[in-house]
């Protein structure tokens, strides 16, 4: 299977995964505190993976390169984002519905997007350029929620500023994303737990009871573990740019489970926004898919009639759209002619 195709399909599993963590999160917020949730939601992460990487054949292992001391920085930013965002996430939810922070989760998009092309200088073409665009526009629709009431809440805040650490997480994970995604997702996924463990004690947030935590680390084992996984092998085919904006989807998906599960109202701005996102994803599909160059050929004609020696230089400009497997291939030609007369 193509290249392209599967990295689309592991990053649309990716945010189907991540999109049933908002919803059941919100319910389990009604027992577990939220720095405590973020936790145990990491460390499910981190256990779950493991578990599946103890039964991988041994062949399977020795496949995975492991990381290395160059690595390193990575790791540690990686872990430190990982801290902080889900946090911030749940904090958002508890002074928002969770609807609007499942929407609002769109500016992991735009942000791990600009990051991708400021800081770490990833190419983005003009079709991806629009595709943000449209994305940082349903984003806003989606924010405000109702028209008439242009302001942000607390939760609205929270919810940005865990966007903005995971943009910054998206692009560190993808530096290393040619590594063992057996051993960064475990990494990630213990490390962070513990580290949000330890703020939840700072802050003096205290145990839940053991079944909600049996809850949170399965919720966890797949919103996080499985999702975070699928997102890396995403990362290796298509890059950070893209697989982040196919993610655009989780939200929306997000949104319906919370409609169905907490049985939230859905305001009407959702289905314009949906509408802006299926356009941003055609677009975000055609350059996935779609690759395109342009060369020149040159012709010179030279001849000779009534003592006269004419000499013709025709240019073909050639436009090509294509896949890797040249299954899509068209041209369009620009033509310029230039005539030279010799006596």
């Amino acid at each position: 299977m193509n290249k392209k195709i599967v990295g689309i399909i592991l990053a649309i599993l990716a945010a189907v995964f991540y999109a049933i963590n908002t919803p059941f999160s919100k319910m389990l917020l009604n027992n577990i505190s939220p720095t405590m949730l973020a936790s145990f939601l990491y460390l499910g992460a981190g256990l779950g993976i493991s578990i599946i990487y103890l039964f991988l054949p041994k062949k399977k292992k020795k496949e995975e390169k492991k990381l290395t001391k160059n690595d390193f920085i990575y790791v540690i930013l990686m872990v430190v984002l990982d801290i902080a965002a889900p946090i911030f996430l749940m904090v958002g939810l508890n002074y928002s519905n969770a609807s609007s922070v499942s929407l609002l989760n769109n500016f992991e998009i735009v942000a791990t997007n600009l990051i991708a092309f400021i800081i770490f200088k990833e190419k983005i073409s003009p079709k991806m350029q629009l595709a943000i665009v449209l994305i940082t526009i349903y984003g806003f629709i989606l924010s405000i929620g109702d028209f008439s009431n242009f302001e942000f809440n607390i939760g609205s805040l929270f919810a940005l500023l865990a966007g903005l650490c995971w943009g910054f997480e998206n692009n560190c994970t993808k530096k290393i994303s040619d590594k063992s995604t057996y051993q960064i997702v475990i990494i990630k996924g213990l490390f962070s737990g513990i580290g949000s463990m330890i703020i939840a004690f700072i802050i003096e947030e205290s145990l839940p009871k053991i079944q909600f935590i049996i809850y949170a680390l399965l919720l966890g084992s797949v919103a996080y573990g499985l999702s975070i996984f699928v997102y890396i092998r995403a990362q290796k085919e298509i890059g950070a740019a893209k697989t982040s904006s196919f993610y655009a989807i989780a939200p929306f998906i997000g949104t319906f489970l919370s409609l169905i599960i907490l049985n939230e109202n859905i305001h009407y701005t959702y289905f314009i926004a949906l509408a802006i996102m299926i356009i941003a994803t055609f677009f975000i599909i055609l350059d996935t898919l779609l690759k395109h160059h342009k060369h020149i050929h040159k012709h010179v004609i030279t001849h000779t009639h009534d003592g006269y020696t004419h000499t013709h230089v025709i240019e073909h400009s050639h436009f090509h759209w294509h896949n890797e497997n040249d299954e899509i291939h068209t041209h369009k030609h620009l033509k310029n002619i230039h005539h030279q007369h010799d006596v």
